[in-house]
């Protein structure tokens, strides 16, 4: 029982350190992406990933519930889909979204996928490993 918090408690720190470091590149890149625009800049986009991101991670941390470690998990898986989907498409203008097919594996593009893809799986865990209630236990 106790090594299952530790471990919980491990995700968590994962997690976060991982939306942590998803937020600060996006948020560093933001500017160089500006003049990428539709409706919406490019670099716009990166401010919107790096604030989700970074309420994320304190959600993770300060309010421990299934409903955070999804949102945490939403975001992550989000924007790593949505990095590999860019690098590998030229999906092109959609409506008020710019075209932002990059091809280069640059190395923030490497952290930041690593950085989404381990969060994934630390959220996942939790969400997977939710403790029984005690009314559920009695049963």
């Amino acid at each position: 029982m106790a090594s299952h918090f530790v471990t919980r408690i491990a995700a968590r720190l994962v997690a976060a350190a991982g939306l942590a470091v998803n937020a600060y590149v996006h948020a560093d890149l933001a500017a160089e992406h500006d003049p990428v625009v539709a409706t919406l800049s490019e670099g716009t986009l990166f401010r919107v990933e790096a604030a989700l991101a970074a309420l994320a991670a304190l959600l993770v941390l300060l309010w421990r519930r299934p409903a955070s470690d999804a949102f945490a998990c939403i975001v992550a898986g989000g924007g790593l889909v949505l990095l590999l989907l860019y690098r590998y498409v030229d999906v092109g203008r959609l409506g008020p979204l710019p075209g932002m097919y990059d091809p280069a594996w640059t190395g923030e593009k490497k952290l930041a996928a690593l950085a989404q893809a381990v969060t994934v799986v630390a959220t996942g865990y939790l969400l997977l490993t939710r403790p029984r209630t005690l009314a559920r236990h009695r049963r």
